[in-house]
């Protein structure tokens, strides 16, 4: 079979090992040559931010995190960065962490070192995400990019169980959607095949014993590898679909997407044979929108987007907003009648 692709694979340096994150952090702002850190971490990250704080050269410090990134928060976030005269950010927790840092740099060229303490991945890719008058915008710049990323294991250990396996399976989400996104091509296939077939047992494993960091440290293996297929294919409907929601209605990022994820695949896999035989493949056969509806049921993670919050009476101004936002690449053409239907069914926990 002939291939035919172009593939930009996106450079990062990774350091991974359990119980060296402090080291490893100070190893990475060292060879930025940083000497003004702003530091960006959740709350509830304070005594790591602390022990990093204590290595390396932190200015100013930021622990106010809102996810889904609020315009307002981003203005503040910037000003401080060049009030202060900071030359690198050091980033600590999950997602909405990261996505703050992302707007600053996107905004000043700043260098990131992430330290994630999640299995989100936004800290391996160059998507941005920014909220505005309850509209979540998102695009693609180098310049968000980590330049280097601290993998710990035990830095997730302080996660609640459900809210660690939510996140595995936001993970196991940018697996599945490279598989049908604007640029995919074999290579992320690939590695989104592989995320997948660390996080599906890796997830198991946690779901069965929290305490598990063999099973723990595969999950975040796993959502990497994910993370880099889904930062190289692109963002595809699963994504906007809620990205549109999460930001409208400021919906818990994790748990939209483990939520959401097998009706979007129940809707695309007719007319994507191909990731159908590679997600069935990885949950141990079956149809895979059923499979990935059972394991998210297997891991008791939440089953509808109204147990989240999502009200029944928006669900006509979610889908409107996440219309116009997928791409023409998605395997099937999206009717707006489809795509509420597809909310609502998810709003209402539906079986797939």
């Amino acid at each position: 079979m002939a291939l035919t692709f172009d593939h930009t694979t996106l450079g990062q340096r990774l350091l991974f090992g359990a119980g060296v994150a402090v080291e490893h952090t100070a190893t990475a702002v060292a060879a930025l040559g940083a000497e003004r850190v702003l530091l960006v971490a959740d709350a509830f990250a304070m005594e790591l931010s602390d022990a990093i704080a204590a290595r390396v050269p932190v200015i100013e410090r930021i622990h106010d995190i809102v996810q889904h990134v609020p315009a307002a928060r981003a203005d503040a976030a910037t000003a401080l960065a060049a009030s202060c005269d900071a030359d690198a950010i050091v980033t600590i927790g999950g997602g909405s962490s990261t996505g703050l840092a992302k707007i600053v740099a996107l905004r000043t060229g700043l260098p990131i070192v992430a330290v994630p303490t999640t299995f989100a991945g936004s800290e391996a890719t160059s998507v941005w995400g920014l909220t505005t008058d309850q509209r979540k915008d998102t695009g693609s710049d180098s310049r968000v990019l980590p330049t280097a990323i601290v993998y710990d294991v035990t830095l997730s250990t302080g996660l609640p169980a459900q809210l660690a396996v939510s996140s595995g399976l936001n993970a196991l989400a940018h697996a599945v959607d490279s598989f049908w996104a604007p640029r995919a091509d074999p290579i992320n296939r690939a590695m989104g095949t592989e995320g997948m077939n660390a996080l599906i047992p890796g997830l198991r494993g946690l779901a069965a014993d929290p305490a598990d960091l063999e099973a723990r440290e595969r999950v975040l293996f796993g959502a990497y590898l994910a993370a880099v297929a889904f930062g190289s294919a692109g963002s595809a409907m699963h994504h906007k679909i809620c990205h549109a929601l999460g930001g409208a209605f400021d919906l818990p990022h994790a748990e939209l997407h483990s939520i959401v994820l097998p009706y979007v695949a129940a809707f695309n896999m007719p007319a994507a044979p191909e990731a159908a035989a590679r997600v069935s493949a990885a949950l141990g056969g079956g149809d895979a929108a059923s499979g990935l509806w059972r394991l998210r049921e297997d891991l008791g993670a939440p089953r509808s987007l109204a147990e989240i919050g999502m009200r029944e009476g928006d669900i006509a101004l979610g889908a409107e907003l996440a219309f116009d936002a997928i791409p023409l690449s998605n395997p099937r053409r999206v009717q707006p009648e489809e795509l509420e239907a597809l909310i609502r069914a998810a709003w209402a926990g539906e079986p797939v």
